[in-house]
């Protein structure tokens, strides 16, 4: 697979400027996620925490795709989607929420690792077109880490809880297009997303052509001490509002609705390209649109999607 296939930050040969120049994921050999090249490979989804005592991460750098949900108290936490690498170990691995279970659908049955769930909600995971892992379901692929306070202490190895779901759906288009940038958009160095209790800011370098994250004001690392930077940002406007749920605290929810139309801002090569997304059925993916109505491509590499409320 060439290269050239899903294109760079400039425009492809003979294409006239402004037109849409993004392609289809479906070429053999490439990731549906990330516009890479990889090998079919099943889909598994970690649920991450991120509040300031479960980091630094591990392993979210090897992720194809993070979502940023809200959660409790104005807290967030990552949905980590891992197809085309499965490093040794993920975590801090938190529980699941009911806006993972509809968030999911568009990537047909996956694997999803996860803590835990409140009983109350636990019926409509078994319903749901997934297969759950918790530590109950994986108890191999589990482990904790003593030199971490709990609950944010909890790891987990893909290849083992993989092999507790080998019929997990492999990586299929989920509404992503890769190639050149579209024409316009606006410089953007820096974006900053709030929540009630959590920010995220997004740092363009120009060196490693890719956005820099910092969560709360401090820059992201890996256990190993890289950094976390992924090639394109979609800062996803949706509606969210209180769930029937609480957690143990009392704290109402929040629910995500990730079906549906609405506006985004996608940041790639240092600009900011405002979009229109579309998710009609739980069942489809999401697509990505120029205000034009044409398909806008994302930079090939790893992709962050943040739902923030609108």
């Amino acid at each position: 697979m060439t290269a050239g296939l899903y294109g760079c930050s400039g425009s492809a040969p003979g294409t006239r400027p402004g037109a849409s120049t993004a392609t289809s994921p479906h070429g053999e050999g490439v990731s549906p996620f990330t516009g890479l090249p990889a090998e079919p490979a099943p889909v598994l989804a970690v649920k991450i925490d991120n509040v300031p005592p479960a980091r630094p991460p591990t392993g979210l750098d090897a992720a194809d795709l993070v979502y940023v949900e809200q959660v409790e108290a104005g807290q967030t936490r990552l949905l980590a989607v891992y197809a085309s690498q499965r490093p040794r170990t993920v975590g801090p691995v938190r529980s699941a929420r009911e806006s993972d279970l509809e968030l999911l659908r568009q990537f047909g049955r996956p694997a999803l690792a996860y803590s835990g769930e409140q009983s109350a909600l636990r019926p409509l995971i078994d319903a749901a077109p997934l297969f759950p892992l918790t530590p109950g379901d994986a108890p191999g692929a589990y482990f904790r880490d003593r030199d971490r306070p709990a609950p944010h202490n909890l790891y987990v190895r893909p290849e083992r809880a993989l092999a507790a779901a080998p019929e997990a759906t492999k990586a299929k288009d989920i509404g992503f297009r890769f190639g050149p940038a579209p024409a316009g958009g606006r410089p953007v160095n820096e974006h900053t997303v709030r929540y009630p209790a959590a920010r995220f800011t997004f740092t363009w370098s120009e060196g490693d052509r890719r956005w820099n994250v910092a969560m709360d004001g401090t820059p992201t690392r890996t256990a190993d001490g890289d950094r976390v930077a992924p090639r394109t940002v979609v800062v996803q406007n949706v509606d969210v509002h209180p769930s029937r749920f609480r957690d143990r605290g009392g704290s109402v929810t929040p629910y995500t609705e990730t079906v549906g139309s609405g506006t985004a801002l996608v940041l790639r090569d240092g600009r900011g390209h405002e979009a229109r997304w579309s998710r009609p059925s739980a069942d489809g993916g999401t697509t990505f649109t120029t205000p034009a109505g044409q398909p806008l491509a994302f930079a090939p590499g790893q992709v962050w999607v943040v739902l923030k409320g609108r």
